[in-house]
């Protein structure tokens, strides 16, 4: 079970339709990226890396990715969320980031 931090919590909003995308890697950790469109039509990413114990190691929130679709974004998402469980970029030490 993922253990959400502050960053999910700003992001998550019920009434907005999203598309997500998980993996779970061999080792027990986890990848969560969703995207949306905002109710003014921008479109929005979270993307969250846990560890195997369910703990969040990055979760990141960008209000607008522009002039990207939500499959782009999506992509732009899963790759990074990849490359910070993989090692092709650190993890920062602090779980939580907002991006504008």
């Amino acid at each position: 079970m993922r253990i959400r931090e502050e960053t999910y919590w700003e992001w998550a909003d019920p009434q907005l339709h999203s598309r997500s995308h998980d993996e779970l890697l061999s080792d027990g950790s986890s990848i969560d990226v969703q995207v949306r469109l905002s109710r003014t039509g921008a479109t929005q990413l979270f993307l969250g890396v846990y560890a195997s114990h369910g703990k969040a190691m990055v979760e990141e929130y960008y209000k607008n990715r522009p002039g990207e679709s939500m499959t782009r974004a999506m992509v732009w998402g899963v790759d990074r969320a990849r490359a910070l469980l993989t090692g092709g970029l650190p993890v920062e030490q602090a779980p939580l980031r907002r991006q504008a």
